[in-house]
């Protein structure tokens, strides 16, 4: 399913996609799509890094997925 979003940006950013999708033949919104998934891969990524050290530091703490799966009654 596609959701339709009406977003801004930059003057430049617009006119490098406009440039990218005519030598690529693609659709902005297919280019656009695929530069969010793989920034989402970085951010999910980046946020695993801050976890880790969040644990690291004694900040979180780890749950043994039997318990998870005891109080979900799994």
């Amino acid at each position: 399913m596609q959701v339709r979003h009406n977003i801004t940006i930059d003057a430049e950013v617009s006119r490098e996609l406009e440039s990218l999708a005519k030598e690529l033949g693609e659709k902005k919104s297919s280019l656009i799509e695929k530069a969010l998934t793989a920034y989402f891969d970085l951010l999910d990524l980046q946020i695993a890094r801050k976890r880790l050290k969040e644990l690291e530091k004694g900040k979180a703490k780890l749950i043994d997925a039997e318990d998870v799966w005891k109080d979900l009654g799994i």
